[in-house]
């Protein structure tokens, strides 16, 4: 499955329930903020090692994995919405953060 193919099950999920008017970019914005929120909490209270093996417990790994999912679902609806190609401006951003952060000398 591609980028374009997921953003075009996300506009006939959300078609088929009549979402739309609802997924305005403030309200998916907001949802985006609480699944990152919902991912955080997973990982808040973690030492260092305990976030590294985040695997070892069966359901941290099902719940970092559904959340994972939750975020990028929400982050790609809110950039169909808003007309933006995700990956022309993920590419961009690092294109920027390479001139901005260059490597270091070794």
């Amino acid at each position: 499955m591609t980028l374009d193919d997921l953003t075009q099950r996300l506009r006939d999920f959300a078609a088929a329930r009549d979402w739309e008017p609802f997924h305005t970019p403030k309200n998916l914005t907001m949802a985006l903020s609480g699944e990152v929120g919902e991912l955080i909490s997973l990982f808040q209270w973690l030492t260092p090692e305990e976030a590294a093996n985040w695997r070892a417990d069966p359901a941290r790994e099902f719940n970092v994995h559904d959340e994972i999912a939750d975020v990028m679902l929400y982050l790609v609806r809110l950039a169909d919405v808003l007309g933006i190609d995700l990956l022309e401006a993920a590419n961009a951003k690092v294109d920027r953060n390479e001139k901005r952060f260059p490597p270091l000398a070794r």
